[in-house]
């Protein structure tokens, strides 16, 4: 997909982490689309309202995809989120069999903006890092400095 497609459907992510702050929880959110760019599910955080550590949005959004289509339509796919998938995340992503992790503002970043907030202790480790290590080839596309600056917005005030 070209460059602009991607930021499309990054701003929307930055919608959904807008939503998922309004109702009480961390402001991140992600999208899966298919290879047509076409959006086949959509998540915010729950950790919060639902009171589940692993409730993260890549997280919840990859366990959900797995329950709905098979791994070999997911590689054909994409997960796009507000910021770069944490450990966790990027190994939810992995395990789901997810080909392609598109991401607005990098781990780093984030570790900018959270600072050492006990409810985010953010890892400064970079997806392309975390699979690099493992046996598949997930392509791992970002930052985008022109969605960086709409999530990191979404987060002022929040980690005070």
């Amino acid at each position: 997909m070209k460059r602009e497609q991607h930021i499309e459907l990054l701003k929307r992510c930055v919608e959904i982490s807008r939503d998922a702050r309004s109702h009480g929880n961390t402001p991140f959110g992600a999208l899966l689309a298919d290879k047509n760019g076409t959006i086949l599910l959509e998540q915010e955080n729950i950790e919060i309202t639902e009171n589940i550590c692993t409730g993260h949005a890549e997280t919840t959004l990859a366990a959900r995809a797995s329950q709905k289509y098979s791994k070999e339509f997911l590689w054909e796919c994409t997960l796009y989120t507000t910021a770069e998938p944490c450990a966790m995340c990027t190994g939810t992503i992995y395990w789901g069999n997810i080909g392609t992790i598109v991401y607005g503002m990098t781990e780093k970043r984030l570790l900018e903006l959270t600072g050492s907030n006990e409810q985010n202790p953010t890892f400064d480790l970079p997806s392309k890092e975390i699979l690099g290590h493992g046996q598949k080839d997930i392509q791992v596309i970002g930052p985008f400095s022109e969605v960086e600056v709409l999530a990191a917005k979404v987060h002022e005030g929040y980690w005070e």
